[in-house]
């Protein structure tokens, strides 16, 4: 507005002949002044636009003259045309020293320029700089343009600046600052959060214009967070007493009003901080008394400052006192000729009766009158009043009030909410179901496009169920009263689509009910619906499933009724039609008429549209052929909460089609397998040939056998060459963690080769590359779930010692091959291997099933791996762990049978009770290492015997023995 009065001003100075404006900037208005359509006056300013180009591309113009080319340019944009080309000029005109040229530039810029414009950039910087000017006027034009031009992001340069503003000597730049940050908090709340407390500060400024612009954010604040400045409820008081008593200086009356823009804004903060609070709405009574006795009516001004005054009653807590005295100005607006004053009035009366509804009651003739009134924006204002006072005494008078009006508008905006409207009032206060029916008829016949759908299933139900009593006479009569009038109306044109859904569906259900109209008819009416309504599928297929409805009737009442030949032509277009759901509603119709009338009777129960629909959740009626396909060896159903758990290749492929498809980064964890004993029996029996044995897996270890089956190798290569395959689910591993081997069938020797960790360079290319697959899969198959920390731990651990105990295991098996005695040496300097298995390699370990070669014995490891985990335990755990460890080897032999016998629990579950710890478990390991040394002894015979016997069945590979797991798991 500011900014339209200095242009307005600068106009009038030209007109003036004031600083220099020419002739021809004045026979430019006068031109655009007197034409007489757009298109002339379009090529006026084209044509200005044209001039304006070439002059400002002329280096040598005067900054006057420049100056009203800018304004010439101002006047031209704001007709609505472009005159982008001369924003860069008015940018450089911000940068000139001179006063006038200044403001001028400024106001080019506010009004040419927004925000997120380009050239924002090159005035921030002049901005800032014309804030720190010691000319109030400089300052206050820079103020007017960062209201305009500074965005969220240039927000913190001028900030401080602007802050340090707020107590400049000067009331003008003290106004504009506030009004600054009021525009920086609407754009970006956040920036001045902690600049809160300076507009409190400024409330209690000496000049009235700079309290009057501060109540303007502290509005927008109070709305934000009421219950944060409650305490300025006496502050607002007194400053609205103040400014009701005329102690403001004269200037600020408008029409002798004093400070009448002031008053509105303290009436609007007080309603919001008295609103359901006594306490504060008790100081604010005496005031707004005062301003109703002192109000005047005469000006447009004070009946604004009067209304709002209602508006501020109706808001906080009511007072009879109060609630009299605006009922009575209400009654002044509403006798009022003028329609602005009656306006007014229907809203003060809106407002009212929420609290007071008898108000409403003395001043009904002239609502009337208003509903009468030939304004159409009065006559919807008050549409709006007597919705509020809507009741089932009125309902009927109001709704068809409202539905009279709505048939004679246009508006289809204005349209659909009279429509709602009525729908909400006739479903709210209907006093009967008779009307509420004829009602809906009249609201979708008018307006039946516009109306939610959901109303029309309410309608349907609505005839359906009846009045919800036992007087079936009554339903019937409404069923029957619905049935005429939807057979009077069936036949205009241009119904809604959702009416005459209404309108098949009733017809279809209860057409033929009472007998008043025959089969025939009801179906010749239906067949006219269907053909004028060739394009809505909805529609046929309503029609269609309505005449299904009446034969199906009619053939359970044992009536006969011939197809016409309308609906013969009608059931033949369906049939060939291309849609699916019409073809199945058409076979339906004809598979119908070939049933006898106990058939239909089953498969359309008369009446039965308010039946409930039970669904069976879980298809209880298959369990019997459920229970006999799973008798017959059928397999039982895997649920999809554990398919995840089953590892197959079409789970893989399923998975991976899924990733592929999904073309996007997935960032949560993946989640942990889901293995079940069950499954994973029944798969090793599915994949294993029938000449395989198939072990019985130990209950106990049912949760690592998925997970160390994907790692395990395969033992094609060397199971190939003696005709067998032998199955290792369930035999504990003895490398790494304590686990069992995957349902990959393998040989024992491989097995025993890859668990063992020797590096097989014997000239088999497939062995080695198993064991080395196999030594390395655990680690390949945690990757995604061991912590780093303990990566490095494995790496530690199996890196140094226990490469170096693959190579004295090669050099040692390469030696010699043929040597008795140098197997018990080798069993004796390797004793510790079956007990710390779990754990980590201390030495190399024996190969007792290996097939081909004889081991020889080995000088004991150089480095001692539990020392070298000294630093990882602290000095408290290494020694008690590295002398018990010594202890073992010297003292127990080593026992294959022990690791798959029962009496050895405690070493198996203490590794294997979590697998989150990772591959190591020292303590545990040496607690179960003692209790087994101690339960078994140092028996070196018993334990070389054992040996024999596993060694006897590993070298016997060329045909089948089922004792070899008996013997293995005792």
């Amino acid at each position: 507005m500011e900014q339209l009065r200095t242009i307005g001003r600068e106009l009038a100075m030209g007109s003036q002949g004031g600083w220099g404006q020419s002739k021809e900037f004045l026979d430019l208005v006068k031109s655009i002044g007197e034409a007489r359509s757009k298109a002339e006056e379009d090529r006026i300013i084209a044509r200005e636009l044209e001039h304006l180009k070439r002059r400002l591309a002329d280096p040598d113009v005067p900054r006057r003259k420049m100056k009203e080319l800018l304004l010439r340019l101002v006047y031209a944009e704001m007709l609505g045309h472009d005159a982008s080309f001369g924003h860069i000029h008015a940018v450089k005109m911000t940068h000139d020293e001179s006063l006038p040229l200044k403001r001028t530039g400024y106001l080019a810029v506010a009004l040419f320029l927004d925000e997120r414009h380009d050239l924002v950039i090159l005035v921030v910087n002049t901005i800032q700089k014309d804030l720190r000017s010691d000319n109030y006027l400089v300052v206050c034009a820079a103020l007017t343009a960062a209201c305009r031009l500074i965005g969220e992001e240039a927000i913190p340069a001028v900030l401080p600046q602007v802050v340090e503003l707020l107590a400049h000597p000067k009331e003008a730049v003290r106004k504009k600052a506030v009004m600054a940050l009021h525009r920086f908090y609407q754009r970006s709340p956040s920036s001045i959060s902690h600049l809160v407390s300076n507009f409190r500060k400024r409330l209690c400024d000496n000049d009235p214009g700079v309290m009057g612009a501060t109540l303007c954010p502290l509005y927008d604040l109070i709305l934000e967070e009421p219950n944060s400045y409650k305490d300025l409820v006496v502050s607002f008081v007194n400053i609205l007493k103040q400014v009701a008593e005329r102690r403001l200086p004269t200037s600020y009356d408008y029409h002798q009003m004093p400070a009448p823009f002031i008053q509105i804004k303290l009436l609007k903060i007080l309603a919001v901080l008295g609103s359901g609070d006594k306490q504060a709405s008790g100081h604010m009574y005496t005031v707004l008394g005062d301003i109703f006795r002192k109000g005047d009516t005469a000006s447009n001004i004070g009946n604004a400052i009067l209304y709002e005054c209602i508006c501020c009653i109706s808001s906080i807590f009511p007072n009879p006192k109060m609630l009299e005295a605006a009922a009575e100005t209400t009654s002044k607006f509403l006798k009022s000729d003028s329609h602005n004053l009656k306006y007014m009035g229907i809203d003060s009366l809106g407002r009212l009766i929420k609290i007071n509804p008898d108000i409403a009651e003395e001043h009904q003739l002239a609502v009337i009158d208003c509903l009468e009134d030939p304004d159409d924006t009065l006559k919807r204002k008050t549409f709006e009043l007597l919705y509020k006072m809507t009741k089932s005494t009125n309902v009927e008078v109001i709704v068809d009030r409202m539905i009279e009006y709505m048939i004679n508008i246009t508006d289809h905006h204005y349209k659909t909410e009279i429509a709602s409207r009525c729908v909400e009032l006739a479903e709210q206060f209907a006093p009967s179901n008779l009307w509420f029916i004829q009602t809906m008829n009249k609201v979708f016949e008018h307006a039946g496009d516009l109306v939610n759908i959901r109303v029309a299933h309410n309608l349907m139900r609505l005839i359906a169920e009846g009045f919800g009593e036992e007087d079936e006479g009554a339903d019937s009569q409404l069923r029957s009263s619905a049935v005429d009038s939807y057979l009077r109306i069936v036949g205009e044109p241009k119904l809604p689509s959702s009416f005459l859904q209404i309108i098949c569906w009733v017809l279809g259900e209860y057409g033929t009910a009472d007998g008043k109209y025959s089969a025939s008819y009801i179906i010749g009416k239906l067949c006219d619906v269907a053909e004028a309504h060739l394009t809505d599928d909805t529609i046929k297929a309503y029609a269609i499933s309505a005449i299904l409805k009446i034969f199906a009737f009619e053939i359970a009442l044992g009536r006969k009724i011939d197809m016409l030949p309308e609906c013969q032509t009608l059931v033949d277009e369906l049939s060939a039609s291309h849609s699916t759901d019409l073809q199945q509603r058409a076979y339906e119709l004809q598979a119908l008429l070939g049933l006898d009338k106990r058939a239909v009777e089953s498969v359309m129960p008369a009446d039965a549209s308010c039946e409930d629909i039970e669904v069976d959740r879980n298809l209880s009626f298959l369990n019997s052929y459920v229970q006999q396909a799973l008798e017959n060896g059928a397999a039982p159903y895997i649920p999809e909460s554990e398919r995840s758990g089953v590892i197959s290749v079409g789970s893989y492929r399923s998975q991976e089609q899924q990733e592929t498809s999904a073309h996007t980064l997935r960032f949560e964890a993946y989640e942990m397998p889901k293995p079940s004993l069950t499954l994973a029996t029944s798969q090793v029996s599915m994949s294993t040939p029938p000449t395989d044995l198939v072990p019985i897996p130990d209950p106990g270890y049912y949760k690592e056998d998925h997970q160390t089956s994907r790692s395990q190798p395969s033992g094609d290569a060397i199971s190939g060459e003696f005709g067998v395959k032998l199955c290792l689910d369930g035999v504990q591993k003895k490398w790494g963690r304590p686990t069992y081997s995957s349902s990959t069938p393998s040989s024992s020797a491989s097995s025993q080769q890859a668990t063992n960790g020797g590096s097989h360079s014997d000239g088999g290319g497939s062995t080695s590359s198993q064991a080395r697959e196999s030594s390395y899969g655990s680690k390949r198959q945690q990757g995604t779930e061991i912590s780093a920390e303990k990566q490095r731990l494995a790496a530690s651990l199996f890196g140094s010692a226990a490469a170096k105990a693959d190579r004295k295991a090669q050099a040692s098996r390469k030696a010699s091959k043929e040597s008795a005695s140098a197997e018990k040496a080798t069993a004796s300097s390797a004793a510790p291997q079956p007990i710390k298995e779990q754990v980590i390699p201390a030495a190399p370990a024996p190969d007792l099933l290996d097939l081909g070669d004889e081991p020889v014995s080995s000088a004991p490891p150089s480095a001692d791996p539990f020392s070298q985990l000294e630093g990882l335990l602290g000095p408290a755990s290494a020694t008690p762990v590295v002398s018990g460890a010594l202890a073992t080897s010297t003292s127990k032999a080593p026992d294959l049978l022990s690791i798959f016998s029962d009496d050895v629990p405690t070493g198996a579950t203490s590794g294997s009770t979590d697998p989150a710890l990772g591959d190591v478990n020292l303590m545990s390991s040496h607690k179960g290492a003692t209790a087994a040394a101690a339960k078994k002894g140092p028996s070196l015979q018993d334990a070389l015997q054992k040996d024999a016997t596993a060694r006897q069945v590993g070298v016997t590979p060329t045909g089948n023995n089922p004792n070899l797991f008996k013997d293995l798991l005792g």
